[in-house]
């Protein structure tokens, strides 16, 4: 399914910038409150609504991707970032999203469900490296919740219905 609209464009930036902001992640998980916490956690969540496409045969928009990396763009000049030093970071950042994405699910395409790589959430959120394996649990069932939620909405509507997660 194809969104060629900036609407959902911006609501798809928009609804992962909103699911990062979950105080789930802050007070039960304890990450930190970070711009880089947060883009990461966008990523997560980016990368389980990517791969529920390819799970359901079909391609996610290339200009949806685009426009959440402009947002992106936008948000490190709005901290103060330079051209070189924002050039240098949105690589960097697009290297991330794809180390996460093709890390992040264990089981293979043809498999309709998802089981979270514990490797990738450790190499991302640090602070967990320390911690016992409850909260990196709690953050495995977050994201388990997530992906059979979105996976039962049709495509057509995913993004948008996305925002309806509760946790």
């Amino acid at each position: 399914m194809i969104f060629k609209t900036k609407k959902h464009n911006l609501n798809l930036y928009s609804i992962l910038l909103t699911l990062s902001r979950n105080m789930f992640f802050y007070k039960k998980i304890g990450l930190s409150d970070t711009f880089e916490t947060r883009i990461y956690l966008m990523f997560f969540h980016f990368s389980v609504l990517m791969i529920i496409f390819k799970k359901k045969g079909s391609k996610f928009d290339q200009r949806n991707y685009d426009f959440f990396f402009n947002n992106v763009e936008n948000d490190l000049r709005e901290l103060g970032f330079g051209d070189v030093t924002v050039n240098k970071k949105m690589k960097e950042l697009n290297k991330i999203l794809y180390d996460i994405l093709l890390k992040i699910d264990l089981k293979k395409d043809n498999d309709d469900s998802f089981e979270l790589n514990f490797e990738i959430i450790k190499k991302y959120f640090t602070t967990l490296k320390e911690e016992d394996n409850t909260k990196i649990a709690q953050f495995n069932h977050y994201f388990n919740r997530f992906f059979n939620f979105c996976f039962e909405l049709s495509l057509d509507n995913m993004i948008e219905e996305t925002i309806k997660f509760k946790y």
